[in-house]
């Protein structure tokens, strides 16, 4: 008799894995979240600047995804994902190609902000988070394969991409929009973070230093334990110190989201088929906290 687990993916499943439809919401909410701080602090929103940003961002993270896997594609560490982009269509010059027409569009949708509104700081911002996100994977830096991944999501996807957004907005900087940034930061991180339990052979193989082969899994679980922990730490500091209102304390609707995140790569964390999904976990905290922290920078203003 087969079993369920012996069956393989459908070819549907591979692609959809493959496109990663849930992760494009590391595009979309430091743009929400940004955007919500400049209209929570200066009541200042304008839905087109904000259509462009969201479009380019999705375009950007596009280009992320499908040359990621060409670049590991180059070094052999995903000769055993059946969802690789490049091992799904076997053609790994027309992912680059599709690859760079991708960042090509999300640049000229910044760039049509920076022209709209005669300013290159968005754009600036924007290019340097582009050049980073290439140093994760892309040669010859591959900081990926040295366990500075995080790192670098850290700061492009949280103080950098919320910096962009609010600037988009007001043409300013703020330094309170260092609490929101650091907060994405950390949310989008813990998803890259949660990326490597299941994959530790592969990487290891490939000589890649990710955080969890560094650490090992055990002590990997404990230290996602502690970083969620933080996220919601932060919120109750930056209330206490007057950064937010008492309204962003709704981003603790979603610990039942964090609390399963944790447990589940608590007991799974050395079971690489079980703990695989604790990314998609990771996913959805991210955006369902990113969303009610948005609202609570918003209502005080409406």
């Amino acid at each position: 008799m087969t079993t369920t687990s012996s069956v393989p993916p459908s070819k549907g499943k591979l692609w959809f894995a493959a496109i990663k439809p849930p992760m494009y919401s590391v595009a979309i909410i430091p743009i929400t979240v940004g955007t919500a701080t400049a209209f929570g602090q200066n009541a200042i929103f304008d839905p087109k600047i904000l259509g462009i940003f969201l479009t380019s961002a999705i375009l950007i993270i596009a280009w992320l995804n499908i040359s990621n896997d060409v670049f590991d594609a180059d070094t052999g560490i995903d000769k055993n994902k059946a969802h690789s982009l490049v091992n799904l269509t076997g053609n790994k010059a027309l992912m680059l190609w599709l690859a760079n027409g991708f960042l090509s569009l999300g640049v000229l949708g910044i760039l049509l902000i920076a022209w709209l509104q005669q300013d290159i700081t968005v754009l600036s911002i924007i290019l340097l988070c582009c050049v980073l996100g290439y140093t994760y994977q892309g040669p010859p830096f591959r900081l990926g394969y040295q366990g500075l991944g995080e790192l670098i999501c850290f700061f492009t996807f949280g103080p950098m991409a919320i910096a962009a957004a609010y600037y988009s907005q007001t043409q300013e900087f703020s330094w309170s929009i260092l609490a929101p940034g650091t907060l994405i930061g950390i949310s989008t991180s813990i998803i890259l973070f949660c990326s490597h339990f299941h994959q530790v052979e592969d990487d290891l193989a490939a000589g890649k230093r990710s955080p969890i082969v560094r650490l090992g899994t055990q002590l990997g679980s404990q230290v996602l334990m502690v970083t969620t922990i933080l996220f919601f730490a932060l919120i109750v500091l930056f209330s206490l110190l007057g950064i937010f209102s008492i309204w962003t304390f709704l981003t603790f609707l979603s610990i039942p989201l964090a609390y399963q995140l944790v447990s589940h790569v608590n007991q799974n964390h050395a079971q690489p088929d079980r703990v695989s999904n604790c990314k998609f976990i990771a996913v959805r905290l991210h955006f369902f906290s990113g969303l009610l922290l948005a609202l609570g920078l918003i209502i005080p203003s409406i």
